[in-house]
């Protein structure tokens, strides 16, 4: 099934950015930041970059509510205090994203999720948003600092290899369920990642780990 692509500016410039969505026909950038500016990258602040595009007949929108990873609804923490990707994932927000998103894409659009982090394994971009693109049988390939681009089983092996490195090799019971293992890793990485409540109640501070 025709699929999507995803993109971390920080390692590009404005220039290298544009040329390299031009080079893969991307007409789309759906910008997954929760908040679309950067003092170190003003360049790519939410007003900046859509004016950029514009002038490159690309099409930008800005989809914090639908994918952003710093949420606020507290039904979406773990236990631990952090943004739980499964859970908010069945949100009503973010089945709306992803069915704009679908037909977009039905309708011949090229698109490429938008964030600041360079490496895809890293990023909500991946471990929330495109795992479950992938999981409806859309393709994925995110493209790397150096234009060239990885699919999304390709974080999947990173992430068995990160958390279970043995996970290749038969147990005394058997081959291990690699489906179950990564599940498992990206819970894992969604731990590690997840945007973080510290305290608790109306008081709730949250802290950005991401």
């Amino acid at each position: 099934m025709a699929g999507l692509f995803t993109i971390g500016y920080s390692p590009f410039s404005v220039n290298g950015f544009i040329d390299t969505l031009l080079r893969y026909s991307i007409n789309v950038v759906i910008d997954v930041r929760s908040l679309p500016y950067s003092s170190k990258y003003s360049c790519y602040n939410k007003e900046n970059i859509d004016n950029t595009l514009k002038r490159n007949k690309i099409h930008y929108r800005n989809y914090s509510g639908e994918f952003g990873a710093r949420q606020t609804d507290l039904q979406y923490f773990s236990d631990e205090k952090y943004l739980d990707f499964e859970l908010f994932a069945e949100s009503q927000q973010f089945k709306c994203g992803f069915d704009k998103l679908k037909k977009s894409i039905a309708q011949g659009y090229i698109i490429a999720l938008m964030c600041a982090e360079k490496d895809p394994a890293t990023c909500h971009r991946s471990i929330m948003v495109s795992r479950v693109f992938y999981n409806k049988g859309y393709g994925v390939c995110h493209i790397l600092p150096d234009g060239q681009t990885e699919e999304q089983t390709d974080i999947e092996t990173q992430l068995l290899d990160k958390y279970f490195p043995d996970w290749h090799q038969p147990t005394l019971f058997g081959e291990q369920n690699r489906d179950l293992l990564i599940a498992s890793a990206y819970k894992k990485r969604n731990a590690e990642i997840g945007y973080r409540i510290k305290g608790g109640g109306d008081e709730a501070v949250h802290d950005w780990v991401h």
